[in-house]
């Protein structure tokens, strides 16, 4: 579990968040939205370290973060995985080969003993057989999924996904929400994704922060979201014309 409390963070004299207080829960898919400019990647940045708020703590299993030495940090990152916006793959390294690369970088284990979590990653995520191809060979898609396993070849428990979807079709985006949600439970990770599609908001929101401009404006779930009557999520989220199609329908139930 993640607590964060009352987080400041500004630049160059500008407060981008404001106070912000957040539970991410271990075992579910915790999701921040909001719309550009709103801090989310700012706010996912600070849970990484790769910011230090001015203001606030965040603590990790109970363990706050500013009381950390230098040491105990880096072992905290190295219980981190990260799935980029972009899935950030290295051009020159195969699907294997990228996948492995935290394990070369953070660990000291024997080739053979690599190989071996390599492959039972891959297979995790439905890539058998992909081992020796390069990015440029395999759809968006996939990878995203090279992406994933990359993210929990470390067997991290702390798990952050930023704009997962991104450049996906939709189809391909709810089995990668569903593939991030089932590796979740199943190794019980405390998972953090930042996004603005309202499709995994729907698929896979079982905890869910709504900031807007620095402020932390609404806390819920996927069903409690269409309950609310704070009028500043609901222009968000009905602003998608997925969510007005499920209003709709809702209203006709009634």
């Amino acid at each position: 579990m993640i607590k964060v409390e009352n987080i400041h963070k500004s630049f160059d004299g500008e407060e981008i968040l404001h106070g912000i207080d957040a539970t991410f829960e271990t075992g579910k898919t915790n999701l921040i939205i909001g719309t550009s400019g709103s801090g989310k990647t700012v706010f996912l940045k600070c849970l990484l370290g790769l910011f230090r708020p001015e203001q606030g703590s965040i603590h990790y299993d109970g363990d706050r973060y500013m009381d950390m030495s230098e040491e105990q940090q880096r072992e905290l990152r190295k219980s981190m995985g990260m799935v980029f916006q972009g899935s950030a793959l290295f051009d020159s390294m195969t699907v294997a080969e990228n996948v492995m690369f935290p394990l070369k970088m953070f660990t000291k284990q024997k080739i053979t003993e690599m190989n071996h979590r390599v492959k039972e990653v891959l297979d995790r995520v439905n890539l058998d057989g992909a081992d020796d191809k390069y990015p440029s060979e395999i759809s968006g898609g996939m990878q995203k999924r090279v992406a994933i396993a990359r993210a929990i070849v470390n067997r991290p428990k702390y798990l952050f996904c930023d704009e997962p979807n991104s450049g996906l079709d939709p189809r391909t985006a709810i089995v990668i929400d569903n593939l991030i949600q089932e590796i979740t439970r199943e190794y019980d990770i405390t998972t953090v994704i930042n996004t603005h599609d309202m499709n995994s908001v729907l698929e896979i929101g079982e905890s869910i922060i709504f900031l807007q401009f620095g402020d932390l404006k609404w806390t819920g779930t996927k069903d409690e979201i269409f309950k609310t009557d704070n009028k500043t999520v609901t222009d968000f989220v009905y602003s998608s014309n997925l969510f007005k199609k499920v209003r709709k329908a809702q209203l006709k139930g009634l």
